[in-house]
């Protein structure tokens, strides 16, 4: 199987079909196939497939799909008409997984498309195959064989294809066209106002005697409705919903001559009593609107002087506010730093004032300690003297560095004067006292030997040699059954 996938080139596409039966990875060979794999992006972009079924399955053979009317004689090409067939030399009907498309003849190619279930090698050079099934994936198309299908092939039970989706686009210029948005939002919008139909039914059957005041709410609904019914087509303004009187509730133009302007245009009469009408109502609404400007200008400004100042109060006192809260919490801060130095001092001076009473009790106990073992004053001794060296040890840095070198400077010099004043013999190095300086006048010496010739490799002891022998060889185990037999040859005699 190996070989197949080395002789397939690569693909360089991928779409995910959400069916029935689970997801489907197809991976597409869109240069090698390209107006196949071309249609194929194109219409899973629109959504074609969304919802069609696999309406033909044959066991160990196909699985085709991609028909909207589900009988498989509908279907159309992103092109408007059947494009051509396309062969490559290394793609060919070799096992199962493969995806091609499901045509009439030649170049008769639509939208219906088919997954190959094994080897098909009968369909060679009659479809087109541009893509296959990517991964794990595979199990989950092989489910599309499963289940009864009736005497035409046509499955009892179809699954179908709920969403595509586009994973890698291979064709940049490729999106989803303005067709099928308008399909998407025109049935949203259905589907919305289905909703909105629905639920204005439930309000309008409302049950009021469900209601320990069923009644007065029932009244009410009358009287809001009876109410809209009579404002209905009249306009409001602001001298109708308020109280001031600033306002003036004389309307502009008079009802009566406003409805005698709707009558016969032709009567003299109505005409010159419009016109006086009109003359009057035009010299009320100047006057209205001068004392208007007066009335309703003055006292607007003391609102909005006192707006601006009130605003002016507020933030003055946010700043003076955040500035308080700033200065409090600098103070804080301030203290916890000096509580923190102070706690750090007693710290120091707590450990000082311990280590000198530690001090002060092992001068006290040490006579006692020391009478009682001696082994324990060795300890205390040893650790006295390092305590002290402690003390005087200078830390890190230029005195530091020269204390070492001199520290170093005194060790040799020592190490010269033994050596110059009692060199070590060999005989009494192994005599000398604990305490004594003399092991440092000690030397190394080697045992002097001659050169290593080759010829010397055979002439070694029996205690140094090392048998180096592989119980696996063959010789070693026939030796081993040759010791064995005269063994038990042995014990019989």
């Amino acid at each position: 199987m190996s070989n197949i996938y080395i002789q397939e080139p690569p693909t360089s596409g991928k779409v995910l079909l959400k069916t029935t039966v689970g997801d489907i990875d197809v991976e597409l060979w869109s240069k090698e196939t390209p107006k196949a794999c071309r249609n194929f992006v194109q219409l899973c972009l629109d959504g074609y497939y969304n919802g069609t079924i696999f309406h033909r399955v044959v066991k160990g053979f196909i699985a085709q799909g991609g028909d909207p009317t589900g009988t498989g004689e509908g279907g159309e090409s992103i092109y408007g008409a059947p494009f051509k067939d396309e062969f490559h030399t290394r793609l060919r009907f070799v096992r199962r997984g493969l995806v091609a498309m499901a045509s009439g003849g030649a170049d008769d190619n639509g939208s219906q498309f088919f997954f190959t279930l094994g080897a098909t090698p009968d369909l060679q050079n009659k479809h087109t195959v541009f893509g296959k099934v990517a991964g794990n994936t595979l199990y989950n198309m092989l489910r599309l064989e499963e289940g009864l299908v009736d005497s035409n092939d046509r499955p009892l039970h179809p699954h179908k294809i709920i969403s595509t989706e586009v994973l890698v686009n291979p064709f940049e210029d490729l999106v989803a066209r303005e067709k099928e948005r308008v399909r998407v939002a025109d049935e949203e919008r259905a589907a919305k106002e289905k909703l909105k139909s629905n639920a204005s039914a439930a309000a309008a059957a409302k049950n009021y005697k469900l209601l320990s005041f069923g009644e007065e709410a029932e009244e009410d609904e009358m009287e809001l409705d009876a109410a809209s019914k009579d404002q209905k087509g009249k306009s409001k303004s602001s001298h109708d919903l308020t109280d001031d009187p600033g306002l003036s509730s004389v309307p502009v133009v008079d009802p009566e001559y406003s409805t005698a302007a709707s009558d016969d245009d032709d009567d003299e009469e109505t005409t010159a009593a419009v016109a006086a009408a009109t003359a009057a109502a035009a010299a009320r609404v100047r006057q209205k609107f001068k004392d208007g400007v007066t009335m309703t200008s003055k006292p607007k400004q003391p609102k909005e002087d006192d707006e601006v100042e009130e605003e002016e109060v507020r933030n003055y006192f946010e700043d003076e506010r955040r500035k308080a809260s700033a200065k409090k919490i600098g103070e804080i801060r301030k203290e916890f730093r000096q509580l923190k130095r102070e706690m750090r001092a007693q710290e120091e001076a707590r450990q000082e004032k311990a280590a000198e009473g530690d001090g002060q009790e092992d001068e006290n106990s040490e006579t006692e300690e020391e009478r009682r073992n001696a082994l324990f004053k060795a300890y205390r001794d040893e650790q006295r003297l390092y305590t002290e060296k402690k003390k005087t040890q200078l830390k890190k840095g230029s005195q530091r560095e020269q204390q070492t070198l001199a520290a170093l400077a005194k060790f040799q010099a020592k190490l010269k004067e033994v050596q110059e004043r009692e060199p070590a013999s060999p005989e009494k190095e192994g005599e000398e006292e604990e305490g004594s300086d003399r092991w440092l006048a000690h030397a190394l010496h080697f045992e002097e030997q001659g050169p290593v010739l080759a010829r010397d490799a055979a002439n070694v002891n029996p205690e140094e040699a090392y048998d180096i022998s592989d119980p696996r060889n063959a010789m070693n185990q026939r030796r081993r059954d040759r010791k064995r037999k005269s063994h038990h040859s042995e014990r019989r005699h």
